[in-house]
């Protein structure tokens, strides 16, 4: 015959109860204590990670620096002054507010301004992303422009970045390399300006190495003798602001890139890339594709 289990207490229901809520919450609480060392062993992985690209990164920052301490007019003296454009080598073709001019398509037409022209003037920094969105935009208008006469336009490298350029100077190498172009190879300039521009490097990077500017400007045309000379150095001296005059060693016209980007500063007190300016007047619409053309053809009339 079959038996009747006979059914637990009330008591041991209870009990059971209470025994399977224990087992339940020292199951929780190893979770709990596991989820907890998991999480202070990830943190700690990701502060010694976090730790450690940093010091990469200022590894890297400072050996940047000192690969290129003969870039910057100046680098690693204490107070320095910038010089005055009187008081530095120019490329030919700049003028005496460290603009480079350029009225025609022609090797002849840099450094020259034409005959009652609309003065296109343009201020840029090679690091400088919105400078990289101008170019975009205007660099075929500004060609055209130039085909068809009735502008100057005066270009201004400058180098107001170099601090977001992880230690490699790259506004000064570009607007150095800039400077050599203009000065030996003048037919080349405008296309060595928009071909720097492409695929251009993010702020906080070290930019193109200068083989790489190099390459972009043999891209264009630019004779490799030329190119040669992107790295060349000169000795000279320049004063502080103890006017104590201290001598260094710098790329070929970093002074005159000092002293151009000094002077920017002076003539456009709000001074920030691209400044763009016709007839001396600040132009601001330049994002829309065409309006920096039909502004100018306008100042023609």
């Amino acid at each position: 015959m079959p038996t009747n289990d006979p059914k637990p207490t009330k008591a041991v229901r209870r009990d059971e109860a209470r025994l399977k809520a224990a087992q339940m919450r020292k199951e929780q609480e190893k979770k709990a204590k596991r989820n907890r060392i998991l999480a202070i062993t990830g943190l700690a992985v990701a502060v010694v990670a976090l730790v450690a690209v940093a010091f990469t990164i200022v590894n890297q920052n400072k050996a940047n620096e000192a690969a290129n301490s003969d870039v910057v007019y100046g680098q690693g003296a204490e107070n320095v002054v910038a010089p005055l454009l009187t008081d530095v080598t120019s490329p030919a073709p700049a003028n005496d507010k460290g603009g480079i001019p350029v009225s025609g398509p022609a090797a002849e037409d840099v450094g020259t301004v034409g005959d009652d022209t609309v003065d296109l003037t343009v201020y840029f920094d090679y690091m400088c992303p919105y400078c990289g969105q101008f170019d975009t935009t205007n660099s075929a208008d500004m060609e055209a422009m130039l085909e068809e006469g009735g502008v100057t336009i005066t270009y201004h490298p400058i180098s107001i970045l170099d601090r977001l350029s992880a230690g490699s100077s790259y506004s000064t190498r570009t607007a150095n390399a800039t400077a050599i172009v203009a000065d030996q190879s003048p037919e080349h300039l405008t296309a060595f300006v928009t071909a720097l521009f492409e695929d251009q490097p993010a702020e906080g990077t070290s930019g193109r190495s200068d083989a790489e500017i190099a390459e972009v400007a043999e891209s264009v045309g630019v004779p490799a003798e030329v190119t040669a000379t992107f790295t060349d150095t000169v000795d000279g001296t320049f004063a502080t602001q103890d006017e104590d005059a201290v001598d260094g060693t710098w790329r070929t016209f970093a002074p005159w890139v000092a002293a151009a980007t000094n002077q920017a500063g002076l003539d456009l007190p709000q001074l920030s890339t691209p400044a763009v300016l016709i007839n001396g007047t600040a132009f601001n619409e330049w994002q829309t594709p065409g309006a920096l053309k039909q502004a100018v053809d306008a100042a023609k009339s």
